[in-house]
């Protein structure tokens, strides 16, 4: 079998042979004139001809080059139909679910289990967004929302999947030393969350009140989203707060360990809404119906 040009050199060929220029294909494609360049130059060593007539300004293209811009055009396009048509029949056929939840729940929680989900119902797809606000909202194209908090939101069916609690957790030989060392969270480094985007959620302050601690500062490393945090507990750089339905697993597998009697309820929960259009959708009674029974084990 012939070995295939990269996709991508194809695309960018075809951008450059519709449009006439390269500064237009560039601008199309959102990179620039030499990376348009390099690839043109890469889809011609590969296939091993001219392509492009350059000693004309504009470059044009040359037999070989309108032979395979035919064809490449005619081919994404047969790519782009087909795809429509499977996502239209999907759509049709409602066996497709758009959930969104945030960055962390839908690594550490969410795609771990989505497997389980379709073992079970292998006809439905199941497409997962994790909006940049951390705080996912039942928006355009979006089926269900898995959220933490409270609850009292009103842009869909609402229902509780799992009281939260939250504990430190860090590497278990971090916190053995700290034990050993007969030191308490004042001694420890935290790790923090923070940026505009979490401002809902408990930060090292709101746990140290609640668990009636004090420290004299509760500065330590930083980040701006939660998985770089679990990471740099993960590396042995200090604490982070662990909400269990996250940090769970890796405390299971026994990559991190809970600080011993270090649990706290906020009084929050996961809750999962379900938009007005997506309720009487099959799939999303076989997915709540699931999520159900996932959420309880």
């Amino acid at each position: 079998m012939i070995r295939l040009p990269p996709l991508r050199l194809l695309v960018t060929f075809e951008s450059v042979a519709r449009l006439g220029a390269m500064r237009e294909a560039a601008d199309e494609l959102n990179v620039t004139q030499p990376a348009i360049t390099q690839a043109l130059r890469a889809l011609e060593d590969h296939i091993g001809v001219i392509l492009l007539d350059r000693s004309r300004r504009p470059a044009r293209l040359t037999p070989s080059g309108h032979l395979l811009a035919s064809a490449t055009r005619d081919s994404l396009e047969a790519i782009v139909c087909a795809i429509e048509e499977i996502r239209d029949d999907a759509v049709a056929e409602g066996q497709q679910l758009t959930i969104s939840c945030t960055l962390g729940m839908a690594t550490y929680w969410l795609m771990p289990r989505l497997p389980n989900f379709y073992a079970k119902h292998p006809d439905i797809l199941v497409n997962v967004q994790a909006p940049p606000t951390d705080m996912p909202t039942i928006s355009t194209g979006v089926d269900l929302a898995l959220r933490y908090g409270t609850g009292g939101w009103t842009d869909g069916q609402t229902t509780k999947l799992f009281d939260e609690v939250v504990c430190p957790v860090g590497r278990p030989e971090t916190i053995e030393q700290l034990v050993t060392d007969n030191h308490s969270l004042d001694q420890a480094q935290l790790i923090h969350v923070n940026s505009p985007d979490t401002h809902h959620w408990a930060g090292w302050g709101d746990y140290l009140r609640l668990a009636g601690l004090k420290r004299s500062t509760v500065r330590g490393q930083t980040f701006d989203n939660y998985i770089q945090a679990v990471q740099a507990a993960l590396d042995g750089r200090g604490l982070v707060l662990g909400w269990r339905s996250i940090t769970e697993a890796l405390v299971a597998e026994g990559a991190l360990t809970a600080w011993p009697g270090g649990e706290v309820d906020f009084g929050t929960a996961y809750f999962i809404t379900v938009s007005e259009s997506a309720a009487a959708k099959v799939s999303t009674k076989a997915f709540m119906e699931w999520l159900d029974c996932t959420s309880h084990t």
